[in-house]
């Protein structure tokens, strides 16, 4: 009974939230979604995604972002814990300000985080935490188009507001500094991703318990390649005692 009325409330909750115009692939290598990774090629997870193949396709969705008719950003969905697995963009500059926007769904995919997990009996102080963090958007129409369930995960607050807030502001600066092209252009490749921890939220979300996020660019005028990884934990933060954002290599 009780899980006929969760069915009935999330059927609910679906046709109200405003639906995304995203496409749900097979392969990465449809829609033209290559073209946010470095030489078209995607990372490679063992037992989820090897050579731009998924291993699970009941399971694992990838997903070519859609936002006002054009391919913003690609995203590879977890189904089962109702979170992504990552969201690939490439950074071209970026635009301050933060817009007044709702949050969106996919409608093809059946088994998604809605805006009321979120909303409702949350006691643990979740955040819709960005993977592709629209502070990293180069105009507001791409701001708005990171607005999509499909592209966050529960993240705690204390810790998106702080650390990871960090990371984000950080790398942003290095890539506007360092990723240069032809005529001052800036143009790097970014892929965050969250690895499922052992909790969970309202309708079975997981809670990530460790986000991670890498950049890959060349610089023109050095003539030299440039990567970084970072990655947190996503964990409550005390006032004025925060995480130091760790390199890969920490």
């Amino acid at each position: 009974m009780r899980k006929g009325v969760l069915m009935l409330l999330s059927a609910l909750f679906l046709s109200l939230l405003p639906p995304g115009l995203s496409d749900v692939v097979d392969t990465f290598s449809e829609k033209n979604c290559l073209t946010f990774f470095l030489n078209g090629k995607t990372p490679s997870i063992p037992g989820i995604l090897v050579n731009g193949n998924v291993q699970d396709q009941k399971r694992y969705k990838p997903i070519c972002q859609n936002y006002t008719k054009v391919y913003r950003f690609a995203t590879l969905y977890d189904t089962a814990n109702k979170i992504p697995v990552f969201s690939a963009y490439k950074f071209t500059g970026f635009v301050k300000g933060r817009p007044s926007q709702a949050w969106m769904i996919e409608p093809e995919l059946e088994q998604q985080a809605l805006d009321a997990d979120y909303n409702v009996g949350n006691r643990n102080d979740m955040h819709r935490g960005h993977l592709y963090p629209c502070s990293h958007a180069n105009c507001y129409t791409e701001q708005r188009a990171t607005f999509t369930l499909t592209n966050a995960v529960p993240q705690v607050s204390s810790f998106n507001i702080g650390s990871w807030k960090k990371v984000e502001g950080s790398i942003r600066l290095e890539m506007k500094k360092s990723c240069l092209q032809k005529r001052k252009q800036i143009e790097a490749y970014v892929v965050t991703g969250a690895i499922p921890g052992k909790k969970i939220m309202n309708n079975e979300v997981n809670i990530p318990s460790v986000m991670w996020t890498a950049y890959c660019c060349y610089n023109s005028e050095t003539k030299n390649w440039i990567s970084k990884a970072h990655w947190g934990l996503n964990k409550p933060e005390r006032k004025g005692i925060k995480q130091t954002g760790k390199t890969l290599e920490e």
